[in-house]
């Protein structure tokens, strides 16, 4: 979405320029009021009726012309039905945003001007809690409906979470996903997505009432913005059928299929020639065939305007339209299909019944978000009001996401934590030290309060003194003779560096990976100053190169934090200073500057030794890394043990018109030849004893890893199949179970997309331990 990041001073003063122009009333938007006579005799309002029923009846009673109004984002009311206008466009990614753009869903110009301000996506994945993420998907989802209960909303549908594979470290809106990690993107696309529409953390619950609906994107291979010459718009991403299977496709299958997602965002590239809003078989065959979706399909803001006027594919405006509806689509972000359908329908491209099946769909999540069952407040959701948004709660769950996804990259002497008692003097340097902004990455609203990593620091250390280091994030100039005197003066040296929203956005990816202009010269000089080792703290979404820092002694130690949100700098100042332990580890690969010598628009996953290609993410990539994926420390050590497998041997039988060889004539069977009743029968429970051997408590994320006897012939160096976080104190041992299936978690597919099973060893791996896995025919 072609959205421009504000800061936050003028975020706010827009909202209060916006005031006189939404004047309204604090009554929300909706339709089928019980007290007006003329409502009550359409069959469309009785709630009694399957919606079904209920969207199949209002369709009927629409002109050509109204309905074709209601295929973009803003739709118009229908006031001869009773019927209000709707903005299909909201924002939600780590917190319930103020979009930038004229169309507005969402506004914080009433009684509620702030909503919880949670760490960008990157950082909370990082804390691998499942739990958490369910619990920042409920706040949002309430939030949002307390917003429109406020009368401060005119749309219910938010267009997140962003589940593409962060598969190349330059790109900008890698910071929206929760990383490189297949598993780990569907566990939070799942998580999230209940939290959101009201599910339980376990699913199943839902029913049809939706507390707000929730839509992943971007369906599907998207994670190239603008990178030398290349755009989203143009870019026709090669991806061969094995990595769809296995990389690029799992996150959205778990998102439809166990997060019941009422929504889905076709994004703008094609995908092997194909423009995804137009492609019948991702949208209609994939999506709604095999996943059983059940929603609607929105496209992202003019792809389909680009289909025709930027990629050619369309011949005409005409085509372009008949082609996405036809393809599943449902809705537009922008205006073609308002300007363009009727002509296309006149001139038989398109028969008014892909309208009636679009229409179908969209009315039926407004139904199912109780916009056409009359007075909202005594509906479900009803009651939540607008002192429950920014609440004390949600506020200490921002600031919990935050302590738990901030990662310890280095701390060999244990600089860290800080004692505050022998801390006199603390020097703070670093554009990113004292910047409200900074802390929020993209698409975010306002806060209900910020503190910076500096006020955070000074709650703890008076005497503290600042200064920039760099006029801004890009350096392109550095006061380093005053940074130094600063740092000669203090006892210990926190230098706040990184990137920012200048260096990494939305339709901007970088071509580097090492440090802007003259930051690294400005913490190697400082680090040489100081009385003692440095701390170096990175704000970025993105992977670092910060290889000279991790050799430099000294800096004592590093941090990654991400962008953490409004109490990102209470978080921070939390663990610098011993008052939490960290425990999160990286959603993804950080790799070296020699990296960006692989072009960005090259899709493969897997790496090709005759050509040098290196692959991509962990379970491919076979070059240098900085810091690898699963990488973090904490001020605890932790030991692992494998106290039990219920098998380690599994049988999955076969006819022997079923087993095939391979090129390596290692024998393989297809998923679906062995079947779910035998797959069913060989799921397998692993028990993990973990011990926290440190003095402090402490969350532990545990992860579980898969890797076979015989890496390479494309199969993955290793994967990820199982992870959980375990609070322990100091001392204290737990287990902890996960459940295997080898049908899911040890197949892989072949070249044509087909999940296989192969016979022989694999090992379960956790931390240093590995345990055999033996698959029999």
């Amino acid at each position: 979405m072609r959205l421009q990041n504000l800061c936050l001073r003028i975020l706010i003063a827009i909202l209060t320029a916006s005031l006189h122009l939404y004047a309204e009333s604090t009554q929300p938007p909706y339709s089928c009021d019980s007290s007006d006579p003329s409502t009550k005799l359409y069959p469309f309002c009785q709630t009694k009726l399957p919606i079904s029923q209920r969207v199949e009846d209002l369709v009927s009673r629409l002109t050509l012309d109204e309905k074709i109004s209601q295929l973009v984002d803003t739709a118009p009311g229908i006031p001869r039905l009773g019927i209000p206008a709707y903005e299909w466009w909201s924002e939600a990614l780590h917190g319930v945003a103020l979009q930038t753009t004229v169309r507005q869903g969402i506004r914080f110009n009433g009684t509620i001007r702030f909503a919880t301000s949670f760490p960008q996506v990157i950082l909370t994945a990082a804390s691998f809690d499942a739990h958490l993420w369910y619990r920042i998907g409920q706040v949002i989802g309430k939030e949002a409906r307390g917003i429109y209960n406020a009368g401060q909303a005119t749309g219910m549908t938010f267009w997140a979470p962003n589940i593409n594979i962060f598969r190349d470290p330059r790109w900008g809106r890698g910071q929206e996903t929760p990383g490189e990690d297949p598993l780990v993107a569907g566990k939070y696309a799942v998580s999230y997505v209940r939290g959101v529409q009201g599910d339980s953390f376990g699913g199943g619950t839902l029913g049809e009432q939706l507390q707000a609906s929730a839509c992943c994107k971007h369906f599907t291979a998207y994670d190239l913005d603008k990178w030398k010459g290349m755009n989203r718009f143009i870019f026709d991403a090669q991806v061969t059928l094995q990595d769809l299977a296995d990389t690029y496709q799992p996150p959205f299958k778990s998102c439809i299929q166990e997060g019941k997602a009422s929504g889905i965002m076709c994004a703008y590239n094609r995908v092997n020639g194909v423009p995804n809003c137009a492609d019948y078989n991702l949208l209609s065959k994939k999506a709604r065939g095999q996943w059983g979706f059940y929603g609607y399909i929105t496209s992202d803001c003019d792809a389909v305007a680009i289909i025709h006027d930027d990629q050619g594919y369309a011949k005409s405006p005409e085509d372009a339209v008949a082609d996405v509806l036809k393809a599943g689509m449902d809705v537009n972000c922008g205006d073609y299909l308002k300007n363009y359908t009727k002509s296309a329908v006149k001139k038989k491209k398109l028969p008014e019944s892909e309208i009636d099946r679009a229409l179908h769909n969209l009315f039926s999540i407004r139904m199912r978000l109780g916009l056409f069952n009359g007075n909202p407040t005594k509906q479900p959701y009803g009651n939540i009001a607008p002192d429950q948004v920014c609440s004390q709660e949600h506020q200490a769950l921002a600031l919990k996401a935050a302590q738990d996804g901030i990662v310890l990259l280095k701390n060999p002497d244990k600089l860290l934590p800080l004692s505050k008692l022998e801390t006199k003097s603390l020097a703070v340097i670093g554009p990113n030290a004292n910047n409200a902004t900074k802390l929020l990455g993209n698409y975010f609203g306002p806060p209900c309060k910020t503190v910076t990593p500096l006020q955070g620091l000074q709650n703890y250390i008076k005497n503290t003194r600042y200064h920039p280091g760099c006029s801004r994030v890009a350096c392109s100039s550095a006061s380093i003779n005053q940074a130094v005197k600063i740092a000669k003066g203090a006892d210990q040296v926190i230098l706040v560096m990184g990137l920012d929203q200048t260096q990494e956005k939305e339709e901007q990816d970088r071509v580097d990976l090492v440090l802007p202009g003259k930051q690294r010269e400005l913490i190697t000089a400082v680090a040489k100053a100081a009385k003692k080792p440095v701390v170096l703290v990175l704000f970025c979404g993105g992977p670092v190169d910060v290889s000279f820092a991790k050799y430099d002694q000294n800096i004592g130690s590093i941090i990654w934090a991400g962008y953490p949100g409004e109490a990102g700098g209470t978080a921070l100042a939390q663990i610098i200073f011993g008052d939490h332990n960290p425990g999160g580890r990286l959603p993804m690969t950080w790799y070296p500057q020699d990296f960006t010598k692989v072009p960005m628009t090259d899709m493969r996953m897997r790496s090709q030794v005759s050509s040098g290609y290196p692959g991509r993410t962990y379970r491919f990539y076979n070059g240098k890394k900085v810091f690898e994926f699963g990488y973090g420390l904490s001020y605890s050590n932790y030991s692992y043990e494998l106290a039990s497998v219920t098998q380690n041997k599994l049988y999955l039988g076969a006819s022997s018109n079923q087993v095939t060889k391979n090129s390596n004539t290692i024998r393989h069977k297809l998923i679906s030849d062995i079947g779910k009743e035998l797959c069913e029968k060989n799921k397998f429970t692993v028990t993990v004893r973990v011990k926290n051997h440190g003095e402090m408590a402490g969350k532990h994320p545990v992860l579980l890893f898969m890797r076979q006897a015989n890496p390479g012939n494309e199969r993955p160096i290793k994967k990820l199949v199982g992870f959980q976080t375990v609070n322990l104190n100091a001392g204290e041992n737990a287990e902890i179970q996960y459940e295997l299936s080898p049908c899911e978690h040890l197949s892989n597919p072949d070249d044509r997309g087909m999940m296989v099973m192969e016979e022989g060893s694999q090992f379960l791996l956790i931390g240093d331990k590995e345990y055999p896995i033996t698959i029999i025919f």
